[in-house]
């Protein structure tokens, strides 16, 4: 059996990984139908807005979509027309990790891939390849499988692949454009190899043959969960090297460049902060906790459990440092926070640092002003109601502002918080914000991105990450 020559793509999940992976695809493949969808109406209407307001925000994504948008590339809430159509489908829906149940806290909540799964076998009429494109845990694919063979169709073949996504949120569509790779598993028979061959042939369209790496299924779905363990681990480690720093005298930048020149070790992800988030990280290390667990395997569960573990105590010993620095109470007093976002360069909240630290200062009694240029104001409110499930909405907003600029946001502050790395924070004039602050004046840069023997100058204590006062 020859491989199948995809023509027409369905994405399942129009959200962060789905909408720009099938973006992308479409505008390097315009000989190949590519329709997303998603049963969020008004999600689907942001993709399809006249001014191009999508529902999510990533440099260069409108102008993909701009180009290929009603070319080759469509976004419908008919989900099941999609699935009939398709050669090829992705699934690419949410996979938090769980609440409740068993595993809660760490194993990922299957519920929506399992939904898809039966919808697709319910639906499907032709042979299908499905794609399973959200992170999962280890034989997912499997289960999947199981499914779609109990409830197929008399003469319906089903071809389960996986291929993760290597995608940073900020950078995705360069990461999208120029892969260091792209990873698919399939199952090793004849009919695994041709469904492999034919997504690997989608991607040729753009990507250098060499770095489409075909491998077995299970190893696919390790792959994925290993690569945000080894990365997040770096970055605790890095961290927990700060707090060493800052006992010390050391400086952690300086102890990063230096072993970052070590070949072996090399320079990126070295950079210490108030602790990563985002959708990825903490749920993908959880999840391999539990698959640990699940294996008999306690020792290695409690290997990458203290990787999490760090991140969080990283976060509570900067929300420490303001309390401590500010004469030990921080009740009553107006602290700016400068970055809601995980990350610069995208509008995405998941498991932002910033919500710990607000969490933190509002248990403390604080007042607090918050400014980030792309996350929007419903998201900041929904989130904080989240981290403070004992405080009502009202309550919240007695003690938080949320303001439309930086400026703004530090006027008349006791301390100002660097919790997100936006460009725009680097190049604010300081001497103003000095000029209308309440003094003593204070900035906590969690960061790492401001000139601190300027700000000093100037007249700001100034407390960074990773940095001692100790000569």
């Amino acid at each position: 059996m020859a491989p199948v020559k995809v023509t027409k793509i369905c994405c399942i999940g129009a959200g962060y990984v789905g909408g720009p992976t099938c973006a992308v695809i479409a505008l390097k493949c315009p000989h190949i139908q590519v329709t997303i969808v998603d049963l969020n109406q008004a999600r689907i209407d942001a993709w399809n807005s006249p001014d191009f307001a999508l529902p999510i925000y990533e440099p260069g994504l409108e102008d993909v979509v701009r180009q290929a948008r009603g070319r080759n590339l469509f976004f419908s809430t008919d989900v099941d027309k999609g699935i009939r159509e398709a050669d090829l489908i992705f699934v690419s829906v949410n996979t938090p990790t769980k609440k409740s149940g068993v595993g809660a806290g760490f194993a990922a909540d299957l519920n929506y891939v399992e939904s898809a799964t039966r919808r697709i076998a319910a639906v499907a009429t032709t042979n299908k390849i499905v794609v399973e494109k959200s992170t999962v845990p280890c034989r997912t694919a499997e289960s999947m499988r199981t499914i779609l063979e109990a409830n197929s169709k008399p003469g319906t073949r089903f071809d389960i692949l996986s291929n993760p996504e290597f995608l940073a949120e900020g950078t995705a569509i360069q990461d999208l454009f120029k892969p260091d790779r792209v990873l698919v598993g399939s199952l090793q028979t004849p009919e695994g190899r041709d469904a492999c061959e034919s997504l690997a042939g989608v991607y040729a369209n753009w990507v250098p043959r060499e770095r489409i790496l075909t491998v077995g299924l299970w190893s696919s779905e390790l792959s994925k969960l290993a690569a945000n363990a080894m990365l997040a681990q770096r970055i605790s480690s890095v961290n927990a090297l700060s707090a060493i720093c800052e006992a010390t005298g050391a400086n952690i930048d300086e102890v990063s460049y230096a072993i970052g020149w070590d070949s072996r070790i090399g320079s990126k992800f070295l950079r210490a902060s108030v602790g990563f988030g985002g959708s990825c990280f903490q749920k993908d290390i959880l999840n391999l906790v539990y698959l640990s667990e699940s294996l008999h395997l306690p020792q290695v569960a409690a290997y990458w459990r203290q990787v999490v573990e760090m991140n969080e105590y990283q976060k509570s010993r900067f929300s420490k440092t303001v309390v401590d620095t500010l004469f030990n109470t921080i009740t009553g007093k107006h602290i700016a926070v400068l970055g809601f976002a995980f990350k610069a360069d995208t509008g995405d909240t998941r498991e932002s640092a910033s919500i710990t630290l607000i969490r933190d200062f509002l248990m403390e009694r604080a007042y607090v002003t918050i400014y980030d240029p792309k996350v929007e104001e419903a998201q900041i409110w929904q989130d904080l109601s989240e981290a403070c499930p004992t405080m009502t909405l009202d309550a919240i907003k007695k003690q938080v502002t949320i303001v439309h600029s930086a400026l703004e946001a530090c006027k008349q502050k006791e301390a100002i918080v660097i919790a997100t790395e936006w460009k725009e924070f680097k190049e604010i004039d300081w001497q103003v914000v000095y000029d209308q602050m309440t003094k003593p004046a204070f900035v906590f840069d969690g960061r790492l991105i401001l000139d601190s023997e300027k700000l000093k100058q100037i007249g700001f204590t100034v407390k960074v990450i990773g940095r001692g006062d100790r000569l």
